[in-house]
């Protein structure tokens, strides 16, 4: 439930750039990592590879991201257009009000230590188990 209601927090705030949070996240991963293969973006973005396709492809579609073959035919590599770079940059204002809304709600310290355990989360879950 706190989820959606982030979620949904960071929709709305991102709607009048014309994106989701989904789509903003992997805009923004590609800007900062640069060209990835589908596999390597969705472990970045914690996805599995299906749910990244399905995510793209809107973004494909607007223009904002180009999908082109790998080293191997069956790898697709996604790399960020000028036109994503375009969106994105006006996405940022949109994204960082929404995130002064929640520091302004919730408290800066609370949120600050909020973050800090969810990064903790993250790079536990990140970490693949050792086999036996």
């Amino acid at each position: 439930m706190t989820t959606r209601s982030i979620a949904r927090l960071y929709d709305e705030a991102l709607a009048p750039a014309g994106l989701r949070t989904t789509e903003y996240s992997i805009l923004a991963r590609l800007r900062i990592d640069g060209p990835a293969p589908v596999g390597r973006l969705a472990h970045r973005l914690l996805m599995d590879r299906t749910t990244l396709a399905r995510e793209v492809r809107p973004l494909i579609d607007a223009g904002f991201v180009e999908a082109a073959a790998g080293s191997d035919r069956r790898q697709r590599v996604l790399s960020i257009t000028s036109a994503g770079a375009s969106r994105l940059r006006r996405a940022r204002p949109l994204w960082e009000a929404a995130q002064q809304r929640i520091h302004e709600r919730f408290g800066s310290g609370r949120t600050e230590e909020l973050l800090a355990e969810l990064r903790g989360l993250t790079t536990a879950a990140r970490r693949r188990p050792r086999s036996s």
